[in-house]
């Protein structure tokens, strides 16, 4: 092989390597640029994501030097507002732990000046708040307009400042008013629950009690005077009608169940008989009077100290607490008097229903004078008007009534009419202190609406009318008996009712000692008339046997005594039948014209059979002629005239015209007969 073809191959074989090694080296460094460039790409990705913000930092300063000069001060001046509300709602925040944690209401003072504190920072986030914002919303319109800073961090600063502009009202302090308002609710309600016990009955006034002495509040000033501070604190901050609705609650619950003690069922169905309603209407008067004077007056007392300068939500509050008092009810119960059937009682009953209203008119001009309490003045103006005019009706109807019982007949057994009984005992208690100034005011009333003058003496003068009249029928009645011993029986009983029932009377007063007097006199002349023409004529037929049997023979003489005393028998027997049926309703005159009939048979009985009772004696069938012995006869003629039992007679005044009949019809029989 030649040397230099070898060296040729070396130095072939060196180049060959030396090639493959720079290509070596070329593809590394391919390798590593393509993996540089692979890591590259994120990176270039990153910065040109940056590159718009970058962008925008750096414009200002792109900016001309007197544009950003002149920008600063107009962002000093909007920054500095928007700082102090920033501090104000740092100070907000710093009010929550007094404001929230439990049981710090129970320290009111303590925590109604918290509660001011976040009031005061509630108004001037509420007025310094939007104005904040809209200056910082002129900022950025400033910087928009001037290209001062990114369009679209512009737009997104402009949304959030709308929002601040117009806030929710919660929004301002993060509801934070809201909850302390709502303790402070809680409070009120707590405060009500606890002093809120019912009026029990015993506090009920007493017949006689003055006028106008109310119940003091039972709510301790203490209580009140923090239900007044958080209420205030609550309608300042638009809370009224939840003040008002809780009020109402709690303290219309202590009314129903001061009423509920009471017993009130009777004021749902009243009776229509006037008689029947006097019991429930003596309850009625006493109720009446403990709601108004006690329970009323002290919720009208209690309401205006809550309540305190709040005078509408004061109004309004009692008015809703006086209509649970079922006020509209007792006024309903006196309507139902009103409306009752016609008769004389209900004159007493209207009477009653207005003495008790017009005691309490004062009270009531006091409780129910505002516009809230319209429907129970209304009604209570209508319900006294009602009952002025019945009562002033069936007063004037009275007399009517009496003169139309003359043409009736009289009691058959000749005892007082109850017609007079009830005429004396009426007129007795109109003209008594119960009555008497009570009806003097209705009638002064009446007539002034009808622009008439009405005095004292003219009511007077009404029931002596009344008197008189019911005189009047005394003889016209006696005129109508068969019997002339029955009608001297029938004016005996009745002169006597009227002085015994009217002596020492308010009426007997008015009527004067003479009128009496007469009365009495006429009573001992009927009496007198009585006896001898019924008693009186049987002693004759005894005192007329001794001269005759001193002429006689024993057997005639015997003969004579038994015919006499068969006549006397029968006579007596007669006499005794019908006036057992006859009555003396008074038990001293009764017992008077007994002992004189006593005295005026059984003397000569006595005598006579003493003299003549042995000639009759003696013989078997003796009983057939000696009837009664002396003592059996004084127990007979002693038992008269007792009068029967006897139960009320319900009547109704109707009118005299036309052709209804006299609601008083019944009256004329006796006040001792049965019915």
């Amino acid at each position: 092989m030649d040397h230099g073809d070898g060296e040729g191959r070396v130095v072939a074989a060196a180049s060959l390597a030396a090639a493959r090694r720079t290509l070596r080296a070329g593809v590394d460094k391919s390798r590593a640029l393509g993996h540089a460039l692979a890591r590259a790409g994120p990176r270039l990705e990153e910065i040109q994501a940056a590159l718009p913000a970058l962008e925008a930092a750096v414009r200002p300063m792109r900016a001309p030097r007197a544009e950003l000069a002149a920008a600063g001060p107009h962002i000093d001046r909007a920054v500095g507002p928007a700082a102090a509300v920033l501090k104000v709602f740092d100070a907000v925040h710093g009010l929550e732990p007094p404001l929230l944690a439990p049981g710090t209401a129970g320290d009111l003072p303590g925590y109604l000046a918290v509660l001011a504190q976040l009031e005061e920072a509630h108004r001037f986030l509420a007025d310094n708040c939007g104005l904040a914002a809209q200056w910082l919303a002129d900022i950025v319109e400033y910087l928009g307009d001037r290209d001062l800073a990114d369009p679209r961090f512009l737009a997104d600063l402009g949304v959030t400042l709308d929002e601040l502009r117009t806030p929710p009202a919660g929004d301002l302090d993060g509801g934070l008013l809201a909850a302390a308002l709502g303790i402070l609710e809680a409070e009120f309600r707590r405060l009500l629950a606890d002093h809120s016990a019912p009026l029990a009955p015993l506090a009920m006034p007493q017949p006689g009690a003055a006028a106008g002495s109310a119940a003091p509040s039972r709510v301790p000033a203490a209580a009140v005077h923090k239900l007044t501070l958080i209420l205030d604190r609550l309608v300042a901050n638009g809370r009224q009608d939840r003040c008002m609705a809780a009020y109402i609650d709690a303290r219309g619950g202590v009314v129903s169940a001061s009423l509920r003690a009471l017993g009130l069922d009777y004021l749902r169905d009243p009776s229509q008989d006037a008689q029947a309603l006097g019991p429930a209407l003596e309850s009625w008067g006493r109720h009446l009077e403990f709601v108004v004077r006690r329970l009323l007056e002290s919720e009208r007392q209690l309401c205006a100290k809550v309540f305190g300068q709040h005078k509408g939500a004061a109004s309004a509050c009692f008015a809703e607490v006086a209509a649970q008092t079922r006020v509209l009810e007792f006024l309903r119960f006196g309507r139902a008097v009103a409306d009752a059937k016609k008769d004389p009682i209900k004159l007493q009953r209207l009477l009653e229903v207005f003495d008790s209203l017009n005691k309490l008119r004062l009270d009531f001009n006091r409780l129910f004078g505002g516009k809230a309490c319209a429907e129970i003045q209304s009604q209570t103006r209508d319900l006294v008007k009602l009952l002025i005019d019945g009562a002033v009706e069936i007063f004037e109807e009275l007399i009517v009534q009496v003169e139309l019982q003359r043409h009736m007949p009289p009691p058959v057994d000749g005892g007082v009419p109850r017609l007079v009984a009830f005429v004396v005992e009426y007129c007795n208690r109109l003209l008594g202190e119960q009555y008497r100034p009570v009806i003097g005011q209705v009638l002064t009333i009446h007539r002034s609406w009808r622009k008439e003058v009405f005095n004292d003496r003219m009511l007077v003068d009404a029931v002596l009318n009344i008197v008189k009249a019911l005189e009047a029928n005394f003889d016209v009645w006696s005129k109508a008996y068969d019997n002339a011993t029955l009608s001297y029986l029938f004016m005996m009983n009745t002169h006597w009712h009227f002085f015994r029932h009217l002596k020492a009377t308010k009426l007997g007063e008015v009527l004067g000692d003479v009128w009496l007097r007469e009365h009495e006199q006429y009573k001992e002349y009927y009496l007198s008339m009585f006896i001898r023409e019924s008693w009186g004529a049987l002693s004759p037929l005894l005192n007329r046997e001794g001269l005759i049997l001193f002429s006689k023979g024993r057997a005639t003489a015997r003969d004579l005594v038994k015919q006499r005393l068969k006549t006397f028998n029968s006579s007596f027997d007669e006499m005794h039948c019908r006036q057992s049926s006859w009555v003396i309703p008074d038990k001293d005159l009764r017992e008077r014209t007994c002992n004189l009939v006593v005295q005026t048979i059984v003397p000569t009985y006595r005598s006579y059979m003493q003299n003549y009772g042995p000639l009759v004696e003696q013989e078997g069938n003796a009983s057939k002629y000696v009837r009664y012995t002396v003592d059996g006869l004084e127990k007979m003629l002693s038992a008269l005239y007792m009068p029967r039992p006897r139960r009320a007679v319900s009547f109704q005044i109707k009118h005299s015209s036309g052709n209804i009949a006299s609601a008083m019809t019944g009256l004329h029989r006796s006040a001792s007969a049965v019915k």
